[in-house]
């Protein structure tokens, strides 16, 4: 056993049995139902519901997260934890950072992302670039305490892509501790040091927490 999966609680310990997912993002979908597995809980998500994605116009992670878990634990009936996240590359001063999923524009499109991207980060020589998380979980719409957990994934932005796994800015981003990109980690290694892997063992360990103060 792992020391996430024997931090972690139950689908019986956290109160609920099902939760709604507030992503229609396939990589993220993947990502989040590997690292939920072991809440042993029903997890579906917002599209599965026919459930819109809600806008995200606030110029933080934390309120965009949570506008996102109220819109689908509303629609859904359901508690539900949403994720706001970007990449933050220092040389542009944190961008994309809350745009990072339309930083080119409408339509989202990882491809014209990444282009800009490089594009941006042309002869510049300080590549120093981290990825943010912030996961919001609410027990009901009107929750007067969501849960929050936030975690960092420190890299480099890379000028040729490596690696075909991952989604979003990976195949440019390189890992510090182990050299790859996040295109070429594994998933269970890549959960094991993203940014939404580390917020996602500190929201465990926080609903862990509250069960066992109860």
């Amino acid at each position: 056993m792992t020391s996430s999966q024997s931090a972690s609680p139950s689908g019986h310990a956290t109160g609920f049995s099902r939760l709604v997912l507030a992503s229609a993002n396939p990589g993220k979908v993947r990502e989040f139902r590997r690292l939920l597995s072991p809440l042993l809980i029903d997890v579906i998500t917002q599209a599965d519901l026919g459930i819109a994605e809600v806008p995200e116009p606030h110029v933080t992670f934390i309120e965009n997260a949570l506008a996102k878990a109220r819109h689908a634990s509303a629609y859904a009936e359901l508690p539900a934890l949403a994720d706001d996240s970007g990449i933050c590359v220092a040389a542009l001063n944190g961008a994309p950072g809350v745009h990072s999923a339309r930083y080119a524009g409408e339509p989202a499109s990882d491809r014209r992302n990444n282009e800009k991207l490089v594009a941006a980060m042309r002869s510049v020589t300080d590549r120093r670039a981290h990825y943010y998380c912030v996961l919001v979980l609410v027990r009901r719409a009107h929750d007067p305490e969501p849960i929050v957990a936030e975690g960092a994934w420190h890299g480099t932005i890379v000028e040729n892509p490596r690696g075909g796994g991952g989604f979003g800015y990976d195949p440019y981003f390189q890992d510090n501790e182990t050299g790859l990109t996040g295109a070429e980690l594994p998933l269970t290694k890549k959960n094991e040091i993203s940014h939404r892997g580390r917020a996602m063992r500190a929201l465990l360990a926080k609903l862990a927490d509250m069960k066992g103060n109860e």
